[in-house]
């Protein structure tokens, strides 16, 4: 693997950004992975006009195209205002053609005294340390995945089967930025397919048409824990479902919808 690039995103002003080769999937080093494009619509929606005691508590990404490593734009629109309750809509564009859409609802954050109910068990600890990433022979590992740091506690991208592994970026989404922690979630989130797959990547080519992350709560610290598994039937498509969790417990859930083909 290659160093990383300094962020996944340079600004460029007026809503546009260029692609770092950070931001490059495992399929291709033209095209991005979706789990920085979540992160950075994710930061559109978090600052487009936010209102004081508020959070976005769901995301659903809509993945029109494959994603350049290129220039691109992201603008937010409010669909349904509300001082409580409000559903965003944000478009991600490169050369005026539309890549990316995306809807988020903001919602109040709930009072201070409300019992806490999580039922997921705890995460496993962080190891220490794991073997170097692997993926299949002709994957591309200099991008996205040379800028996430990876530790695997069960699994493999390089084979398939549900997985278990804590990760955090190395390189922030915008260089001269910190992540916020939804960015940090949004980032992580797409790469549940790759955790969880249970089909050979080397055989068969997944492609997720959209992302949901839903958070009942903000992650905290750097590391984020995943959990993913994927559920496949012939003369069907894919289905794969992860539970998002840090050192102090889960804090939400990402669901991808997939294409399964013939490489």
């Amino acid at each position: 693997m290659n160093p990383p690039a300094d962020a996944f995103y340079e600004p460029l002003g007026g809503g546009g950004f260029a692609g770092t080769r950070a931001t490059a999937g495992p399929w291709s080093p033209d095209f991005q992975h979706a789990g920085p494009v979540a992160g950075l619509i994710g930061r559109a929606i978090e600052r487009h006009e936010p209102v004081p005691g508020t959070r976005v508590a769901r995301v659903t990404l809509e993945i029109l195209g494959p994603v350049p490593v290129a220039p691109l734009a992201v603008a937010v629109r409010v669909v349904r205002p509300g001082k409580r309750i409000t559903l965003l809509e944000a478009e991600m564009t490169h050369e005026g053609r539309p890549v990316a859409r995306a809807t988020a609802w903001r919602i109040l954050t709930a009072p201070a005294g409300l019992p806490a109910a999580v039922h997921a068990p705890p995460p496993p600890p962080l190891p220490p340390s794991t073997d170097p990433l692997k993926v299949w022979p002709e994957g591309n590992t200099d991008g996205y995945l040379s800028a996430m740091e990876w530790r695997l506690v069960e699994g493999s991208f390089a084979r398939p089967g549900p997985g278990t592994v804590w990760a955090r970026a190395r390189v922030p989404l915008v260089a001269g930025e910190a992540d916020t922690p939804l960015v940090r979630a949004l980032v992580l989130a797409d790469s549940a397919s790759g955790v969880g797959s249970q089909v050979d990547l080397a055989k068969w080519m997944i492609i997720n048409t959209d992302l949901t992350v839903a958070l009942h709560r903000d992650p905290a610290g750097e590391w984020l824990c995943m959990a993913a598994s994927l559920s496949v039937t012939p003369h069907g498509s894919a289905l794969c479902e992860a539970t998002l969790a840090d050192g102090s417990g889960e804090f939400g859930r990402a669901l991808q919808t997939l294409l399964v083909d013939e490489r």
